[in-house]
C-alpha cells in the first residue's frame, strides 16, 4: 500500500547511503586502509547559499543564528540589536528590503531540498522593525578629511553614503527630488514600503553626518565639473527614472500613453488621486503589478473634465488632482499584458497571485501591435496578438488580432537613464559604463552604483554600493585595487568573533613557533579552513536526515478582494511575532557552519570530537578532534547536518 503524499511530506527520509551500496563511489572517496585511514576531519567554512545568491551579500546564516539565539550578543547588548547589527553589516534598510525584495535568497535556500524555503524576508522585517521602536543608530568613522560626492538619494546612493560615513569620509548627497529613497519613495507603493518606516532608514544615514541637497540635480542646477572640484571623488547612483515607450505605432506623441515610472511617481506624490477607466499595463515584472495594483486601488471618475484626467498629473509633474474628486471615484477596468506566460513573468508568483485576487485581468502570451487613435490623438485601444517567444523575442500567431479598449495606456517593459547634462558620462545607451570595482571605466575618481548600470532590484544597487564603497576608500587613500573574491559577499570571520569573544589568538614567534604546523600551539586556529570567499556549499554536502518536517512560519496579508480594493490602502504585510520569529530561525539549516547540535560528539565511537572548553568556544569553533584518537572512520562528516565537518586532513 502507497504512503500518502501528506504523510510523506510530514515524515521526511533523507538517507545519504542507499540500501546495498558497499563501496565508494570514486577513488578519491576510498578512505580506508585496513583499520586505519589517512582522512581526518576538519572544519571547512563555506557560504550558504541563501547568501551566496544575495545581491547584497547579506551574511543571512549569521543573523539568522542570532535571532535562533544559538549566536549571542557581546556582553551588554540585546540579541535584537546585535542581529541589527550584523544584518546592518551589508544592508542598512532591513525594514525596507524584508518587504519588497524579491528575495532571490529564498530561492537559493537549501531548506528547499527538504520541505520549503526559510521566511528570511519576514525576520528581516522583524529585525528592521524592531531597531526603527528601538531608536538604534548607526555610528560614523573616524573622519578622514576626504569629502565625497554620491549623485542620488535612492537606495544605492544611501547605501554608498552609509557605508563612506563607516569609513570616516565626509558626504553629500545630491538629490533631485524633495525627498530621499528613490525607488523605494517614488516607485513603491505605501501599502508595500511603509512612508513612516522608509523616512526611519533614510534618516538613519542622515544622522551619520551626511548632507543632503535636495532639488538639485547635477548637470542642471550644478554642473559635474563644479562638484569635481569641491570633492575628492563621485559616486553615481543617478537610477532609471525613463521609462522605454512601447516600440508600436500610434504610441509616440498620444497623450494618454505614459510610462509606468511616471505613473508610480505621479500616485506616490499624492498628484493623481484617480485613474482611468479602463487601464491597460504593458509589462510582467515588479513596476507593472505596482502600476495595475495602484489603479485597481484609485479607480475613476465619470464625466471628468480635461484638466481630471490622470495623464495631466502623469505627464505635467505639477499638476494635482484636487483630493475631492477620489471621494466620487468608482472602480477602474485593469488589464496587465505580458509577452511571456504567466509562469516566465517576471513579477513575484505571490504578486501576480494578489493582482488577480485584486480584480487585475491578466493577458499573459499576448503582444502589442499598435495603438488605437481616435481623431485627436488620443489612444481609445489597444491591438494585441497572441504570441510564442523565441528566447526573448515574441513571435505573433496569425489570426488572433483584436483591439482592448483603453482610456490610459502605461507601458513598464523596461527603462533608462537620463543623463542631460552628464552626456560625458553617457555610454550611448542611456547608461553608465562600470568595471568590476563599480569605477567608471577612463574617469578617475568617478564611480557607478545602481540601475544607471545595468536596472537590476533594490537590493542590488545595495550590493553594488559596498563594493563600491571599498573601491573610493582605496581610491581616496592611494592604495591599489585588489582582486575580488570569487564569492564577493560579506563573510563571517572566525578571527573577528574570536576578537569580539576576547578569545583572540596569541602572537605567532617565528623563533619557538613550529613553522610546519600545529594542534595545540595557541597563536593558531586549528582544523578550521576558511573557504567561503571561493565556495558556495550544496545541499548535497549536508545531512538532510538531520531536519525534521516543520512547516515555514507565513507572514498574513492583508490582500484586498476585487469588491475591497477600491480606497484600500493599508500595508499589506502583517509582521510575524517575535515566538514565530524566532521559530522561523531556527528552521535555518546554517549551511556551511556548526550550529553546535552534538552529532558528531555524540556519534564518534572514539570519543576523538569533543566540545572546545566553554571559556574558549564561540560561533565557528564549538567542536575540535583529538587526531590521537581519531581513525577516520568517517561518521562525523556522515551525521553532521550543516556539512561543516569535510575529511580532508592529512590527505
Amino acid at each position: 500500500m502507497a504512503t500518502p503524499s501528506e504523510k510523506v511530506n510530514e515524515n521526511l527520509n533523507f538517507r545519504r547511503f542507499e540500501e546495498g551500496d558497499a563501496s565508494w563511489d570514486s577513488w578519491d572517496e576510498k578512505i580506508f586502509v585496513e583499520d586505519t585511514s589517512h582522512k581526518c576531519p576538519t572544519y571547512i567554512h563555506k557560504t550558504p547559499p541563501c547568501q551566496g545568491s544575495c545581491p547584497s551579500g547579506h551574511d543571512i546564516r549569521g543573523w539568522l543564528a542570532i535571532v535562533r539565539q544559538q549566536e549571542k550578543a557581546p556582553e551588554g547588548m540585546d540579541w535584537k540589536e546585535y542581529a541589527f547589527r550584523r544584518a546592518t553589516d551589508s544592508n542598512p534598510f532591513p525594514s525596507m528590503m524584508g518587504r519588497v525584495c524579491p528575495a532571490p535568497c529564498q530561492d537559493g535556500c537549501n531548506r528547499n531540498e527538504v520541505e520549503d524555503f526559510v521566511g528570511i524576508n519576514s525576520v528581516e522585517q522583524f529585525i528592521g522593525d524592531n531597531a526603527i521602536e528601538a531608536g538604534l543608530a548607526f555610528a560614523a568613522g573616524a573622519d578622514t578629511g576626504k569629502k565625497v560626492a554620491v549623485v542620488g538619494g535612492g537606495p544605492g546612493g544611501l547605501a554608498a553614503a552609509y557605508q563612506l560615513r563607516r569609513m570616516g569620509h565626509g558626504v553629500t548627497v545630491f538629490e533631485a527630488n524633495e525627498g530621499l529613497g528613490g525607488m523605494m519613495r517614488y516607485g513603491i507603493p505605501g501599502y508595500r514600503i511603509p512612508r513612516d518606516k522608509l523616512h526611519s532608514e533614510c534618516q538613519r544615514i542622515i544622522d551619520m553626518g551626511v548632507e543632503v541637497r535636495f532639488k538639485t540635480r547635477v548637470g542642471k542646477d550644478v554642473s559635474m565639473e563644479q562638484v569635481e572640484k569641491e570633492f575628492d571623488a563621485i559616486i553615481w547612483a543617478v537610477g532609471c527614472q525613463n521609462a522605454r515607450g512601447l516600440p508600436v505605432p500610434g504610441w509616440e506623441g498620444a497623450p494618454n500613453c505614459v510610462g509606468g515610472v511616471a505613473f508610480l511617481k505621479a500616485f506616490n506624490e499624492e498628484r493623481m488621486k484617480v485613474t482611468a477607466s479602463k487601464v491597460i499595463c504593458i509589462g510582467g515584472g515588479d513596476t507593472s503589478i505596482d502600476v495595475v495594483s495602484v489603479a485597481r486601488r484609485l479607480g475613476h471618475i465619470e464625466h471628468t473634465n480635461p484638466g481630471e484626467r490622470p495623464e495631466t498629473a502623469i505627464i505635467d509633474g505639477y499638476v494635482a488632482h484636487d483630493a475631492s474628486v477620489a471621494a466620487a471615484a468608482q472602480g477602474a477596468d485593469v488589464t496587465l499584458t505580458s509577452l511571456f506566460t504567466r509562469d516566465k513573468m517576471f513579477a513575484a508568483e505571490h504578486e501576480i497571485t494578489d493582482a488577480l485576487q485584486e480584480g487585475v485581468s491578466i493577458l499573459d502570451g499576448v503582444m502589442p501591435l499598435e495603438v488605437i487613435l481616435d481623431e485627436n490623438g488620443r489612444a481609445t485601444g489597444l491591438k494585441v496578438c497572441d504570441c510564442t517567444m523565441d528566447g526573448m523575442k515574441p513571435v505573433p500567431v496569425e489570426g488572433t488580432e483584436r483591439v482592448l479598449e483603453a482610456d490610459l495606456i502605461v507601458a513598464a517593459i523596461g527603462q533608462s537613464g537620463d543623463l542631460g547634462g552628464l552626456e560625458a558620462l553617457d555610454n550611448g545607451r542611456g547608461m553608465i559604463d562600470s568595471d568590476k570595482f563599480y569605477q567608471v571605466p577612463g574617469k578617475a575618481g568617478h564611480f557607478v552604483v545602481g540601475d544607471i548600470i545595468r536596472p537590476h532590484l533594490l537590493t542590488t544597487a545595495i550590493g553594488q554600493a559596498s563594493i563600491c564603497a571599498e573601491s573610493v576608500d582605496k581610491y581616496l587613500k592611494g592604495e591599489e585595487l585588489g582582486k575580488r573574491p570569487k564569492v564577493d559577499v560579506h563573510h563571517f570571520s572566525l578571527l573577528g568573533k574570536l576578537h569580539e569573544a576576547g578569545l583572540d589568538p596569541e602572537q605567532f614567534n617565528s623563533k619557538e613557533g613550529d613553522l610546519r604546523g600545529t594542534a595545540s600551539a595557541k597563536y593558531a586556529v586549528h582544523n578550521f579552513e576558511d573557504r567561503s570567499k571561493s565556495e558556495v556549499i550544496s545541499h548535497e554536502d549536508l545531512f538532510l536526515g538531520h531536519f525534521k518536517y516543520t512547516p515555514r512560519n507565513i507572514r498574513g496579508e492583508e490582500v484586498p478582494t476585487a469588491e475591497e480594493v477600491l480606497g484600500h490602502f493599508h500595508e499589506r504585510l502583517k509582521p510575524l511575532s517575535e515566538e514565530a520569529t524566532i521559530a522561523e530561525a531556527k528552521r535555518c539549516m546554517s549551511c556551511g557552519m556548526c550550529f553546535e547540535c552534538d552529532n558528531c560528539v555524540v556519534f564518534c565511537p572514539q570519543d576523538a570530537v569533543f566540545r572546545v572548553n566553554k571559556t574558549e568556544s564561540t560561533t565557528g569553533r564549538y567542536v575540535d578532534t583529538d587526531y590521537s584518537r581519531c581513525i577516520g572512520c568517517h561518521i562525523c562528516h556522515d551525521v553532521c547536518p550543516t556539512g561543516y565537518i569535510q575529511m580532508g586532513l592529512g590527505e
